[in-house]
This record gives structure tokens, sequence and C-alpha cells, in this order.
């Protein structure tokens, strides 16, 4: 919450009342059900890509490809409309694509899991350059196999009708349904995986100490590779609440940097799943309300939104390395 501090004295020296941003950010947030429902909108691929980043952390595993495998799990959801053309039913139709979505996004995350497994190579660098390679992918595919010839644009064939997620009435046109019930679900059992089932154990056993789980016969391998399929694969439902919720096909460069935001809402939050709740949702609503700063105030801007989130991201990104950094010495001096 410094960052946030911060950007409010930012603001008072700049000559704007700290108080009137704070009810500015509100209002917009919160103000009417459009508005609340664009923040569950901006707040939702955040929630996903904080989780996909805290999973493999749990491991001892940086996962900093969130942002590739969202775009691979998003191009999985549009070809869903030619994969399953022949689906009528919405509910199989969205449980098809949202499938399509998470193995797509898991085997790419898999691809770091089995580097690391296999070769020792460290999933910083090979989760990066995974996400200039899925641009690329993503791309070819977009624009040579499922372009809609009918469209001028950068993007694929619109979906069926049965694929399209339908907007609760009371947010008044803001593209957000019954998803945002499913994504609350979600946290709650990959916070009960992580805290009482045994996959989560060795993940834990695995990230305080290597050596030592292994002892017990837990395999670091595994580990590693599992987590990083589920958290791929998390991270390529993004793609669902784009895809079919909102725009109804995939389209290049559609991501607002989801992934590497991500990135500060899991270190946030501290690693701590439900924490990624509440983290998720102030960068929601900063991310809702820069566009009214525009609007409602003479010396403040947009920018300031960013530059609270670039304060908080480097705040708890400098401890949050610092903290790796420390367990990675750890690790180390047990293993030796």
């Amino acid at each position: 919450m410094g960052g946030l501090f911060v950007g409010l004295i930012i603001c008072k020296f700049a000559g704007e009342s700290p108080i009137k941003i704070l009810k500015i950010l509100y209002q917009s947030s919160f103000g009417s059900g459009y508005d609340f429902g664009m923040t569950l909108f901006y707040t939702a691929p955040l929630l996903l890509t904080g989780l996909a980043v805290a999973i493999p952390f749990r491991a001892g595993l940086f996962n900093i490809g969130a942002e590739g495998q969202l775009t691979m799990g998003a191009l999985a959801a549009a070809s869903a409309g030619v994969l399953g053309a022949h689906i009528q039913t919405p509910f199989l139709a969205v449980l098809f694509a949202s499938s399509l979505a998470f193995i797509a996004g898991g085997l790419w995350g898999s691809i770091a899991g089995i580097l690391k497994a296999k070769r020792g190579s460290h999933e910083v660098i090979t989760t990066i350059m995974l996400n200039f390679i899925a641009a690329g992918m993503t791309a070819y595919f977009t624009l040579y196999v499922l372009k809609d010839p009918n469209s001028a644009q950068a993007e694929t064939m619109p979906l069926p009708e049965p694929y399209l997620l339908k907007p609760f009435a009371m947010f008044n046109g803001a593209p957000m349904g019954g998803l945002i019930f499913a994504l609350v679900a979600l946290v709650i059992l990959l916070h009960y995986l992580l805290k009482h089932s045994i996959w989560g154990y060795r993940l834990k056993a695995i990230g305080e100490s290597e050596k030592a789980a292994e002892t017990f016969g837990i395999s670091k391998k595994r580990a590693w590779l599992s987590s990083m399929f589920v958290a791929g694969g998390v991270a390529g439902l993004v793609g669902v609440i784009e895809v079919l919720g909102n725009s109804h096909r995939f389209k290049i460069g559609f991501s607002a940097d989801y992934g590497f935001v991500g990135i500060a809402v899991a270190l946030l939050a501290r690693g701590n799943i439900l924490g990624i709740l509440p983290s998720a949702l102030l960068f929601g609503i900063l991310q809702k309300g820069s566009g009214s700063l525009d609007l409602e105030t003479d010396k403040v801007t947009r920018d300031l939104s960013y530059i609270i989130q670039g304060l908080i991201i480097l705040g708890v990104s400098s401890e949050g390395v610092y903290l790796w950094i420390t367990q990675l010495g750890r690790k180390k001096k047990n293993a030796s």
C-alpha cells in the first residue's frame, strides 16, 4: 500500500486533493452497475495471472511466462468455434472452449517445467523466451489459418452463438457475468489443493528444501512439471474471459500486459492464494479508475494510475526478489 500512499502524495504536490482522487477512483469503480462490472472485468485476468505466478512459486519456481500462456489459451479458445462448430449446447460449448484454453496454456507452461526438470534450464529465462515465441505463433495462426476473411483487422473468425458468455443485466452492458463466480470457486479450490492436498504438500516441500523433500521420496521434477502445467492452464483461462466474454474472437495484442501485472498481484499477496483476490481487485480498480482521472481533474491524468501500479510493483517485487534469492541461497546451503 506504500505505492498508493506515495501516489497520493504526488497528487498533493501536483495541486489535487488526495481525498478527491480517492473519491474519483471509488466512484468510477463502484458508482454504477456498469462501473462495477467493468471493474470485475479488469480484475478477472489479473486474478488468473496472479494465480499463475503464485502456484509455481510454492515449488520454488518464478513463472514469468503467464503472458505467453494466456495468449496460447486465448487462441485455443477462439479455435473452439472451428473445432467444435457442431456443439450447440451453450454449457458444453463453453466447457469445450475452456478445456482447450486450459490445456493449451498448460502445455505451454509445461515446456518450461520440462526444460527445468530435464536440462536444469532456469524457468525465468525460458518463460520469457516462450512469451515471444507464443506471440509469434499466435500471430501466424491468426493471420494465415484462422483469419476472418471479412475483416481487415488481425483477428480470427467470430465464435458461434453457443460459445458467447452472456453478461449479467445488473452490469448494464459490462462484459462480465456468471464467470466471476467460477473464478472465485477456482481460487477456493486452488487454496484447498495447495493447503490440504498431497500435491500441495509436495510443492511446498520442494519449495522449502529440494534435498529434504527428495530424501522422503518426493520428486522435484514432477513437482516442477505439474505446477507449471496447472499455472499455465490457469493463465490460459484468461482467454475465456476475453474471447468468449468480450471480443468473441482472438485479436492480436488483446492483452494489456496481464501476465506481467500478475507478477505484482502475486507478490503483493505474498503468494497467498486467497490474498490474490483483494490484490487483483486493487489493480482492477486502478485500471478502471484511470480513465476518470483525465475527465474529472485538471492536473492529474490516467498516468497517475500507472505511476501507482509501478510503485507497487517496485516495492513488492524488490522485496519478493530478495526473499526469492534468500530462499535459493538457503536451498543451495541445504543441498551442499
